[in-house]
């Protein structure tokens, strides 16, 4: 808050040392020397001011005054009718007041009556010890700011804390299904404790595994609360149907009445484990990769399908492809690709694809260690702009028909 202007009365000497006309000189002197000032006010009766009597006057009289002068009133010596000053004039117009009167004091007159008196090095003082208290006070004031800022500050930490636990819990899943013929790596580092992206997998029907990887836009709390809303949502459609766009086609619709004016994009496969038949559907999301043991190859699988949350009655259309054992398949959100080293690089699709061919022959977690590793040396010192998220998925050859044999 803004202090108004400094006035005279918050800087005057308000225990002026007043004396009446018929002050006996000696008198007077001998209580300048006492208070050790340097002037005087002369008053009459009703308080209204005389004079000042002041240590120049003094010195200009008394190297020729007469023998007997200290018995003399002070009326005689004292400089008539003085300039005074009233109490609510500010600082710098008190000062250039002295200035244009060549004086050295002005009374302070309220009402008529003195009740105080300023002099440049009162002013000087009494500003000084002025703003110093006003700089003790504010910098009390910020301390105690600052504390309660570092106070809301650490609950907001603990509560964002507490809810990203809550967000793991809730949108991640503990591990994937425990089918023998398939190896597992994940990673999920969101750009706050809160985030957009997450992952699920469903068994929609025997012997059939639903995978989905998905971003809400955003970040922070608006996003983690779409994420949460689009995964309540596709657990609710993927119970339901083991046909991929039927699933993305269920979440738009209830995504349209529920994330405004947000979106999320998708990706959903079914893994049919008798014949390996992998079908999809995409919802504007980045293609996933598909290595290919037997040609080590790697090719995205693409498709169409336009974001959820946006367009009413949007059709997603379905592909399939024959996964073999050794095959992987590689699902990651926007946030790895669109990531930047320090000269504005992004780490991009073709160097994503290059670094996946270098490493898909391996355990599936390892291809995902790596990846994160070539990732993080790509980026350097750059902070990351978006929440990343990688799952990587190992075929192997299938142990039984169904999930009970």
């Amino acid at each position: 808050m803004t202090r108004p202007p400094l006035t005279v009365r918050q800087v005057m000497a308000a225990e002026v040392v007043t004396v009446a006309p018929d002050t006996p000189l000696d008198v007077a002197i001998g209580l300048m020397n006492l208070y050790r000032i340097g002037a005087l006010v002369v008053v009459r009766p009703d308080r209204s001011a005389a004079g000042v009597f002041t240590d120049r006057d003094l010195l200009r009289r008394v190297a020729v005054a007469p023998a007997g002068w200290q018995e003399r009133p002070v009326s005689e010596w004292m400089t008539a009718d003085p300039h005074t000053i009233g109490p609510e004039v500010g600082w710098e117009e008190a000062l250039a007041t002295l200035e244009r009167f060549r004086v050295r004091h002005l009374p302070v007159v309220e009402n008529g009556k003195v009740i105080g008196i300023i002099s440049p090095r009162v002013l000087v003082s009494r500003r000084e010890e002025y703003l110093n208290r006003v700089v003790e006070e504010r910098t009390r004031a910020l301390r105690q700011a600052n504390e309660h800022l570092l106070g809301r500050d650490a609950e907001l930490t603990y509560n964002m804390r507490a809810a990203a636990r809550f967000q793991t819990r809730l949108l991640l899943p503990p591990r994937p299904p425990d089918w023998p013929e398939l190896r597992w790596g994940t990673h999920y580092a969101p750009l706050n404790h809160l985030g957009g992206d997450y992952y699920d997998t469903a068994l929609p029907a025997p012997d059939h595994l639903g995978v989905l990887i998905a971003d809400a836009s955003g970040h922070s709390i608006a996003a983690m609360m779409v994420a949460i809303l689009s995964r309540t949502a596709f657990t609710d459609a993927a119970a339901r149907t083991p046909r991929p766009g039927e699933v993305l086609a269920a979440m738009n619709t209830r995504l349209l009445a529920l994330a405004d004016d947000r979106f999320v994009t998708a990706f959903y496969g079914v893994l049919d484990r008798r014949t390996r038949v992998f079908t999809y559907a995409v919802a504007g999301h980045p293609p996933p990769l598909r290595f290919e043991a037997r040609t080590g190859e790697v090719r995205p699988l693409t498709g169409q399908g336009f974001l959820l949350g946006i367009m009413p009655e949007e059709v997603y259309r379905e592909r399939q492809v024959q996964l073999e054992p050794g095959d992987r398949l590689l699902f990651y959100t926007d946030g790895l690709i669109e990531a930047r080293n320090e000269i504005g690089e992004t780490y991009d699709a073709a160097r994503l694809t290059a670094a996946f061919r270098a490493h898909a022959a391996e355990p599936a977690d390892e291809v995902v260690a790596a990846l994160v590793a070539d990732h993080r040396r790509f980026c350097g010192a750059q902070p990351l702009g978006d929440d990343v998220t990688v799952v990587a998925m190992e075929v192997g050859m299938t142990r039984g028909m169904t999930n009970d044999e």
